[in-house]
């Protein structure tokens, strides 16, 4: 193509970071959303609701979920969704069950019970849609919010063990490194659930990171590769305070609790959208659990 970088086509499915315009994204339809023992997050919500007095409303996750949905398309970004399957009632966390790569869809192979099946919606959507799968998980269970890309050539694949094995993030990380990527595979705390609980990418050489919550050894490899942060404290943090998503052209799309790090992306300039996402923060999982980047710009 002369020589240049091809611009994205609804046809160029795929991404080589996190930062980017987001074009296109898949989500979910949470129409059968219920609250049950999921993990640590869900599980530190229901052995408090005593105390604390939060409840589930379907009705209220419902308009939360739109409003999300709102933000995206007024961004410009062309949302796709996995069908709503009552058995399936936790599939539109559409995060776990594939990780998007710049050589097409992982099908991953998820741990828990609830969710052992999702694969199944996924990978109706991308065999409908005519949309690359490149590799299956089969070494060990391994969810796509442990598959966190840096910017073009490099990332973090993490491992709590109850999510993702660490057979299954040593298989992914052989298939990217294969294709000459750098990758760093990381054990972390079952408290975040998956590294993308953790690091998020925001800009260019920018993480928002709870540096807290990972390893020195982990912030050192990423200061050696010239990243800075956005830095969450844990409060923030195990309440999935990182848990957001870049939509390009500096703006992001954040969620209502995470007061302090709003102000901070604020401060460095961007446009920063807070959705009140609260049913689903609680229950396990927050804006970046509930989509999979299937397009962006390159950079």
């Amino acid at each position: 193509m002369d020589g240049q970088a091809a611009k994205p086509c609804p046809h160029d499915w795929g991404i080589d970071n996190d930062y980017g315009p987001l074009r296109d994204v898949l989500l979910g339809k949470p129409e059968f959303y219920r609250w049950v023992e999921a993990g640590p997050l869900i599980g530190r919500t229901l052995a408090n609701a005593h105390k604390t007095g939060v409840k589930f409303d379907l009705q209220q996750a419902m308009a939360q979920h739109a409003e999300m949905v709102r933000i995206y398309e007024a961004a410009g970004v062309t949302c796709h969704y996995l069908e709503a399957d009552e058995v399936l009632h936790r599939n539109f966390f559409a995060r776990d069950s594939s990780a998007m790569t710049p050589w097409g869809a992982i099908i991953c192979h998820m741990q828990l019970k609830c969710r052992r099946a999702d694969y199944v919606s996924v990978l109706n959507f991308y065999q409908e849609n005519n949309i690359p799968i490149w590799k299956f998980v089969t070494a060990g269970h391994f969810e796509g919010g442990d598959f966190v890309i840096l910017e073009p050539g490099a990332a973090l694949i993490g491992y709590c063990g109850e999510r993702s094995e660490q057979a299954g993030s040593e298989q992914v990380a052989a298939w990217v490194r294969e294709k000459g990527w750098d990758v760093e595979v990381v054990p972390i705390s079952r408290e975040f659930v998956h590294m993308d609980g953790l690091v998020v990418p925001l800009a260019p050489k920018l993480l928002v990171a709870c540096l807290d919550g990972l390893e020195g050894w982990v912030v050192d490899w990423l200061k050696a590769r010239d990243f800075d942060f956005v830095n969450v404290d844990y409060g923030e943090a195990k309440n999935l305070g990182v848990n957001l998503v870049a939509l390009g052209n500096n703006k992001v799309l954040s969620m209502k609790g995470a007061t302090k790090l709003n102000d901070k992306m604020r401060a460095l300039g961007f446009e920063v959208f807070e959705p009140d996402m609260s049913m689903f923060t609680l229950g396990g999982g927050g804006v970046h659990c509930l989509c999979q980047a299937l397009r962006r710009d390159p950079v």
